[in-house]
C-alpha cells in the first residue's frame, strides 16, 4: 500500500504542477482532470478506508471523489448549469477533505511525527472551500491554480504518510 500511495501522491503531484502552469486550458479541461483523478484518488481512499476501518469522513470523501469524477466523465462542462453544479462539488470536496485531514492528523499525532502537514493541508482545504462557495466566478478563473495547489498539496501529504507508515512498520 505504501508503493500505491506514493504513486498516486507523485501523479496528484504532477497533475497539480500542470494545472497550476496551464491555468486557462485547466479551466476548459477541467471535466477531464477531474474524472481522472477524482476517480483514482476515490478508488484507492476506499480500498484504504477498509483496510484500516477508517472513519466516516475518510470515506464519504471517497465517495464524493468517485462521484464527481463520474459526473465529469459523463458530461464534461456540457452547459453552465452542470458547470455551477461541478464547481459545488468541488467546493464541498474542499471543505471535506480539508476535515478529513484535520481529524486524520489530530488522531495520528502521538503516533506519526508530520501529522502537522495534515493539519495544514487540512485547514488549506477548508479555507479553498469556503472561498468556492463565496465566489464560484472566481473558483471558475483560477481553478486550474486551485485544484493544481491542493493537488500538489495532497499528493505531499501521501508520499509522507506512506513513509511514516513505513518507518512504524
Amino acid at each position: 500500500m505504501v508503493v500505491l500511495s506514493v504513486i498516486l501522491g507523485v501523479l496528484l503531484m504532477i497533475g497539480g504542477f500542470a494545472c497550476i502552469f496551464t491555468p486557462l486550458a485547466t479551466f476548459f479541461t477541467t471535466g477531464y482532470f477531474l474524472c481522472a483523478l477524482m476517480l483514482v484518488f476515490g478508488i484507492v481512499g476506499i480500498v484504504r478506508a477498509f483496510q484500516k476501518k477508517a472513519d466516516v469522513f475518510e470515506i464519504i470523501v471517497s465517495i464524493l471523489a468517485i462521484i464527481v469524477g463520474l459526473i465529469a466523465l459523463f458530461r464534461p462542462g456540457s452547459s453552465l448549469v452542470f458547470d455551477g453544479v461541478i464547481l459545488i462539488f468541488i467546493a464541498c470536496w474542499f471543505l471535506v477533505e480539508g476535515i478529513a485531514m484535520i481529524v486524520e492528523g489530530v488522531k495520528s499525532r502521538a503516533t506519526n511525527s508530520n501529522w502537522w502537514v495534515n493539519l495544514i493541508v487540512g485547514i488549506l482545504g477548508i479555507i479553498v472551500g469556503i472561498i468556492a462557495f463565496a465566489n464560484p466566478m472566481f473558483t471558475a478563473v483560477t481553478a486550474g491554480v486551485l485544484l493544481g495547489l491542493f493537488f500538489i498539496q495532497i499528493g505531499i501529504t501521501l508520499i509522507s504518510l506512506a513513509f511514516a507508515s513505513e518507518e512504524e512498520n
